[in-house]
């Protein structure tokens, strides 16, 4: 049996997929078989093997189980917007069942399965299902990556509001801090803490570029292992 974790954010552009990489990683470090999840993808490259996602290649660059890339990402799509608008561009309709079939191959090939979600908890896939649909279909514990920047305490408060209403485990959660500006920083983390009742896994400083460290400290590596195993994958 293997384990997984489901990587959403409080919006889109706060870091999950550098969150996820850090993740997998992490795991992949500390010697298990990691593979990668990014069911829906929106915007994507024209390459001689079809069409790519930047995200989902970085992803699959750091895992160290492989699998071909449709497995990987069923649905890339053309378009930079939100996943049903691309889709529908694409003629196409966003189907959990087909994602949930290529969620269980994955699971029976690695001790991890990190899937990342697409925007934030109440990204649209289709006409009546969100990514928060998503992550209850593979019924994954989920890690809330936090943009750090003004507005972050509502974003995230929220997120974790819905997660936890929705019956799904909130295994943790990682500040990610995507405004080098962001003012009170400390104390902000320090409110996010008392109010979601669990201190960060982690909190990644910014880094111009986009550069950030390889791995996760120790500890952090071990406590999303922990939270990757409450729940296993049969």
């Amino acid at each position: 049996m293997s384990a997984g974790l489901f990587v959403t954010g409080t919006d889109t552009a706060v870091g999950k997929t550098v969150i996820a990489r850090l993740i997998v990683r992490s795991l992949v470090a500390s010697g298990d078989r990691v593979a990668v999840m990014k069911p829906v993808a929106a915007g994507s490259i024209m390459t001689a093997a079809g069409a790519r996602n930047e995200d989902a290649l970085g992803l699959i660059a750091d895992s160290n189980v492989d699998l071909p890339y449709e497995s990987v990402n069923p649905y890339c799509l053309t378009a930079p917007v939100s996943p049903h608008l691309a889709a529908r561009d694409s003629g196409l309709t966003i189907e959990l069942p087909r994602i949930g079939e290529r969620f269980r191959a994955l699971a029976a090939a690695a001790d991890y399965v990190i899937v990342e979600g697409a925007g934030g908890w109440f990204a649209p896939l289709n006409e009546a299902e969100f990514v928060a649909d998503l992550a209850a279909a593979l019924n994954l514990p989920v890690l809330l990556v936090v943009g750090l920047r003004l507005g972050c305490l509502n974003h995230a408060l929220l997120s974790a509001a819905a997660i936890r209403q929705r019956g799904l485990v909130l295994a943790g959660w990682i500040g990610n801090q995507i405004d080098p500006g962001f003012a009170r920083m400390t104390d902000n983390l320090l409110t996010l803490e008392r109010h979601l009742g669990m201190p960060p896994i982690a909190t990644v400083a910014y880094a111009a570029g986009g550069a950030v460290a390889a791995r996760l400290p120790a500890a952090a590596t071990t406590a999303l292992a922990q939270a990757a195993s409450r729940k296993r994958l049969t």
